[in-house]
């Protein structure tokens, strides 16, 4: 109980003294004390004490050498705390800067990273999500042999499939409202393709060429008698795109059930 005692007293001591310390240099007048002291809290991972020290001395230091450092490690203590959208506006500032700096290649890859990370969930607006693939595509450009490449390609297909995966959820809202107020299958099926056009590696493929498959399906199905015949002619097309494509899929004897009616109409 004694040791464990001494070693709680010794904890609170390092504590206040560490305290103590940061306290007298936000009161400094040495911003090279302060800058010094920035990267070693950087180093322990004290992100906010780095942070705010940067903060101090950036202006003592702009138009220097060192500025390139400053503007820099500022990015990495907001990127030690979460702070994706600061940490952004700083590697941006960086690279506007110092475009061919010694920390260019992190920061252009950065920047498409921190908008990854902050990549909101795919029912929201996706303008960040956007912006964080235009800056990933700008990073392959500059440095195709870069070790961060491959990751910033496996990000941005990632950031493809939630913007693909907003399209899928708008296109099954409108397959779910059927003919209500109008013909949503159709606005279904036309949301559906333009995905698979502009997202062709997205991972959501099969079910978007399903729900093309179902709302043609049911275009037929809800059809004037004048239009019935041209429709299911239009679905069973659907049909074997769909089984060709997909032979294996998990909807397979939903299709088949279609293709029965399908066939009554086609074949009468």
């Amino acid at each position: 109980m004694r040791n464990k005692s001494l070693f709680i007293l010794l904890l609170i001591m390092v504590f206040f003294t560490s305290c103590g310390e940061y306290q007298r240099l936000l009161k400094s007048r040495d911003p090279e004390e302060k800058y010094q002291a920035a990267l070693r809290y950087f180093n322990d991972k004290q992100y906010v004490k780095s942070q705010t020290l940067l903060d101090d001395v950036t202006n003592y230091y702009k138009g220097t050498e060192r500025s390139e450092d400053i503007i820099a490690y500022l990015a990495r203590s907001y990127m030690g705390q979460k702070q994706y959208e600061s940490a952004t506006s700083y590697y941006e500032a960086y690279v506007r800067n110092y475009p061919k700096g010694k920390y260019a290649t992190e920061a252009y890859f950065q920047i498409g990273h921190c908008q990854y990370l902050d990549s909101p969930d795919a029912r929201l607006d996706q303008g960040t999500t956007k912006k964080a693939i235009e800056a990933f595509q700008k990073f392959v450009e500059l440095y195709p042999e870069s070790p961060y490449a491959e990751q910033a390609y496996q990000e941005m297909a990632e950031l493809y499939d939630k913007l693909a995966l907003k399209e899928l959820k708008s296109a099954q809202l409108y397959y779910n409202l059927g003919s209500y107020l109008g013909n949503n299958y159709l606005s279904c099926e036309i949301v559906a393709k333009n995905a698979l056009k502009n997202y062709p590696s997205n991972k959501y493929q099969e079910e978007f060429s399903w729900l093309i498959l179902q709302a043609k399906y049911q275009q037929m199905v809800n059809s004037i008698e004048e239009k019935k015949l041209e429709r299911a002619r239009d679905a069973q097309d659907e049909y074997y795109n769909f089984v060709t494509e997909f032979p294996n899929s998990k909807h397979r004897k939903e299709a088949e059930r279609m293709m029965v009616q399908i066939r009554k109409i086609t074949q009468e």
